[in-house]
């Protein structure tokens, strides 16, 4: 047809040519169905309430929470005037804290304590016992009036460096707090806790008279209390990730420690300080990383059985699901209908229900693993022997050979690297899954993960494991996608 001709049908018959109404607004109608789609998700979920209310503040601590350790020293202010500094029994300064970002000025003072009189008790007996009487029930005598006399170290005035530009100024019955360029006065006394003038935005009060929380940033957090301030003071790093407090090496450099390694001169008489820098390693109470690496290898296991005993299973059933493969559609449907029941419920589900089944344990995630991919990999399986090339398949039955050697050289061939990719692909999956299924009691690592979050404290230590488990997934997701690479291109 020439183009005067088909100028000329188009004249005679314009609706021919004429676009139809979705040619025009296709594109429009599926950019408002995605807008009205997401609308209605912000509605339905309250997103926008969700963000409103949302505490970013705790999310950025957490965060933070996982790249550094605090330290957290008390001045605790007694009734009399005194102060003291305390440090909690586990702080990872170590005994003997001595920081220079806390400066302290003390003295000495001599205490008279007064020690009041006790009467004289006796309490009654009874008149016959099984056993023989207790020194409670032994006369008491009276005691007269003492004073005895103590000799102690008192603080009269600290200053805690936040950083170099914030300090905290402690004095009995005054604070002052200096954060860049600005300056805020608390008072301390029977009233509370009272700022001298408004507080700024770093600091908070909810009610007069209570505690005042002061934020610096990454530096940490302070509160001025009536009776002590308490200092959240925050350092960069993980805190004792190689020794505890404990350990002879504590607190030693790195040079130190490597001459110690080579030295003859041993910290333990019946062993060496290699063997004993070893242990005290592997063992930190803190870390525990023998722990965390055992239950991490245990889940790399779990994975890898959960998923190879599931493509051993699905192998074979994929071929009684395959409807050009086996003819019978009772079987073929009953073998499908079993796949659909094995993957409809999630992983998570099925870790829980072997969990209350077996106990709590890595046979629970190897179940879980292995249940729902046989009906996963089952699914696929089936699907890509029903969509493989009959030709191969005829060509070796036109010869004559068994029904055996027909899947033997005409399908195989044809789907045994899909079948591996696929399951490579499902192991290097599974090794992340290991660890979500592990925190519902299926053991591996996602059971050490949760214990450690459940603390709300050791986050550093969630930043541990969770750094640990990035970094078996890279190398697992390397080796998978190699193999599969060599496969595809071996097939190509």
């Amino acid at each position: 047809m020439s183009l005067s001709e088909f100028e000329a049908v188009a004249a005679r018959h314009p609706q021919l040519l004429a676009p139809s109404f979705w040619s025009r607004f296709r594109i429009a109608l599926a950019g408002g169905a995605v807008a009205l789609y997401f609308v209605f998700c912000w509605w339905f979920f309250s997103i926008g309430q969700v963000l409103g209310t949302a505490n970013w503040g705790i999310a950025a601590t957490y965060l933070a929470d996982w790249i550094s350790y605090e330290v957290r020293p008390d001045i605790a202010i007694r009734a009399d005037g005194t102060m003291q500094i305390e440090f909690s029994r586990y702080d990872p300064i170590g005994p003997d804290p001595h920081p220079d970002w806390l400066q302290a000025e003390r003295k000495t003072v001599t205490r008279t304590v007064v020690i009041p009189a006790t009467e004289a008790q006796v309490k009654p007996k009874s008149s016959f016992s099984f056993v023989a009487p207790s020194d409670a029930g032994s006369q008491q005598e009276a005691t007269e009036a003492r004073t005895e006399t103590h000799t102690e170290e008192i603080v009269t005035h600290a200053t805690v460096s936040m950083n170099s530009l914030d300090r905290i100024d402690i004095l009995p019955e005054h604070v002052e707090v200096h954060r860049g360029t600005e300056k805020l006065a608390v008072a301390l006394g029977r009233n509370g806790v009272q700022a001298e003038g408004e507080l700024p935005a770093w600091a908070t009060q909810r009610a007069p008279g209570e505690k005042i929380v002061l934020a610096f940033g990454f530096s940490g957090w302070a509160e001025i209390r009536d009776d002590a301030v308490k200092i959240h003071k925050r350092f960069f790093g993980w805190e004792n990730f190689f020794f505890d407090i404990d350990s002879p090496f504590f607190g030693k450099s790195a040079g130190e420690v490597l001459q110690l390694l080579v030295s003859e001169e041993r910290l333990d008489p019946a062993r060496s300080n290699a063997s004993l820098a070893l242990e005290n390693f592997l063992y930190n109470p803190s870390w525990q990383h023998l722990d965390v690496w055992t239950k991490l290898l245990q889940t790399i296991v779990m994975a890898f059985v959960g998923t190879l005993f599931a493509t051993i299973v699905a192998f074979p059933l994929s071929f009684v699901a395959a409807r050009n493969i086996t003819r019978n559609g009772v079987v073929n449907q009953i073998t499908k209908r079993f796949f659909d029941f094995q993957r409809s419920v999630d992983m998570f589900i099925w870790a829980l229900f072997f969990t209350r089944a077996f106990g709590p344990g890595p046979l629970a995630g190897i179940s879980a693993i292995f249940f729902t991919d046989t009906g996963t990999l089952g699914k696929l399986y089936s699907e890509a022997l029903e969509n493989i090339d009959d030709k191969q398949r005829e060509g070796v039955k036109s010869v004559g050979a068994a029904p055996l050697a027909v899947q033997r050289f005409g399908v195989l061939p044809q789907v045994l690297p899909v079948f591996t990719s696929q399951a490579l692909y499902f192991w290097e999956s599974n090794t992340r899954s290991a660890t979500i299924i592990g925190a519902v009691g299926a053991g591996g690592i996602g059971l050490k993960l949760w214990e450690a979050m459940r603390t709300n404290q050791d986050w550093e230590n969630v930043g541990y494991m969770v750094l640990l488990i990035l970094i078996v997934v890279f190398i697992f997701d390397s080796i998978s996608n190699a193999l599969r690479s060599r496969l595809i291109g071996r097939r190509s």
